[in-house]
């Protein structure tokens, strides 16, 4: 599960990075663009893993008419002062649409990690230890 949190300029630290030294606070209001350089759109929010703390999809603005797209800030970085996601802009467009301001779910992550075709093979365990060990295993179907 990944809980919504608006990160802001305004806020504390939230303990975790996109990368190992990028503040997610700093990823509001930067330009997103895809593997080619295509712009797909501002960042509006931050998610983070509910396991880990760690921020784990932004939802980028698509257009001013358009909707938040969700992309993964794991295997994202940043390039300059813009995030760049190693996906093509057609497939960022097309992830599901869950809208923003919510928690996500496990199912719909679930559906973002699939779309994304990310690794999930994380060990699912309900075991503390090998919950704090790994990113997605509370995910994946482990009871809170």
């Amino acid at each position: 599960m990944c809980r919504f949190v608006v990160v802001t300029r305004q806020l504390r630290p939230t303990g975790g990075t996109v990368q190992t030294d990028i503040d997610p606070r700093s990823l509001i209001g930067r330009k997103a663009f895809d593997r080619n350089g295509a712009k797909i759109g501002t960042i509006d929010e931050v998610y983070l893993d509910d396991a880990t703390g760690e921020p784990e999809w932004a939802a980028v603005r698509t257009g001013l008419f358009s909707r938040d797209a969700f992309v993964p800030l794991e295997p994202s970085e940043m390039v300059g002062d813009s995030l760049r996601i190693p996906y093509d802009r057609k497939l960022i467009k097309d992830a599901p649409d869950f809208g923003v301001g919510r928690h996500l779910s496990p199912e719909q992550e679930l559906q973002l990690y699939h779309h994304y075709r990310l690794d999930i093979s994380s060990p699912v365990s309900d075991s503390p230890s090998a919950a704090g060990e790994s990113d997605f295993g509370r995910i994946a179907g482990a009871d809170d």
